[in-house]
């Protein structure tokens, strides 16, 4: 067993990771990877269970790559401010290789992803939030910040008061580097956003970065139906119905 932690008095959660995972009932995502919440000493924590990797990558994982547990861990120390607070990694071998793996942060008490403003016409003060978002995205791009799966699902959102406070997520597959303006507006092409919900946010984007927003908007429109046409294209090939 492996354990990195962010304070000594979370020893006993990471120790007993599997059975306090096995015993929660509290199950918020499974598919390829599991999430459940936990509760312990009177806190609610996250942990990400990593599926079981097959033979090559635990072997990858073991002596030449770190697991997506460690990455997870060291990206949420990196970029603190913007996730919600890490606690721990863990890690179990078999025979030498790496074989389940897990990471822990505190739960953030959201009220909802972008996700929603983004499907619902309705929703309240939904042009301040593309706005704030905008504003937020920019703050991640000014620290060297992109991530690779920058979806609705991995961008979660509390109110308060008048404002609202964005947090991400899934944060194993990140990039660390300067991003070139094209990088910038490429990032927001996976949050399947239509094109007047796209231009509101890059609008806002371009005020930000001081860059043409009539340029801005269209590059960005122009790399998410790229994103759209290309999966799309996957669901058609898998015989799936497609979405506009």
């Amino acid at each position: 067993m492996k354990i990195n932690l962010i304070d000594n008095s979370y020893s006993k959660l990471a120790h007993s990771i599997q059975s306090y995972f096995k015993d929660s009932s509290h199950s918020i995502h499974k598919a390829r990877n599991e999430i459940k919440i936990i509760e312990y000493d009177n806190q609610k924590f996250v942990v990400k269970s990593f599926k079981i990797p097959h033979i090559v990558n635990k072997i990858v994982y073991s002596f030449f790559r770190n697991s997506k547990a460690k990455k997870s861990y060291d990206n949420a120390i990196k970029i603190s401010p913007f996730v919600p607070k890490a606690i721990a990694y863990i890690e179990f071998k078999k025979f030498g290789l790496i074989h389940d793996s897990y990471f822990i942060s505190n739960q953030f008490d959201y009220d909802f992803t972008i996700r929603e403003p983004l499907l619902d016409l309705e929703f309240k003060d939904r042009e301040k939030i593309f706005q704030e978002f905008a504003d937020f995205t920019y703050q991640l791009h000014e620290e060297n910040i992109y991530h690779l799966d920058y979806s609705p699902g991995n961008i979660l959102i509390k109110q308060e008061k008048d404002n609202y406070i964005f947090k991400i997520v899934d944060i194993n597959r990140m990039e660390f580097k300067k991003l070139t303006l094209e990088e910038r507006l490429k990032n927001f092409s996976k949050l399947w956003a239509k094109d007047e919900d796209m231009s509101i946010i890059v609008k806002e984007y371009a005020k930000i970065i001081n860059k043409d927003e009539k340029y801005c908007i269209k590059k960005a429109i122009h790399f998410s139906q790229k994103n759209k046409d290309f999966k799309n294209l996957k669901k058609r090939l898998k015989g799936k119905e497609v979405v506009d």
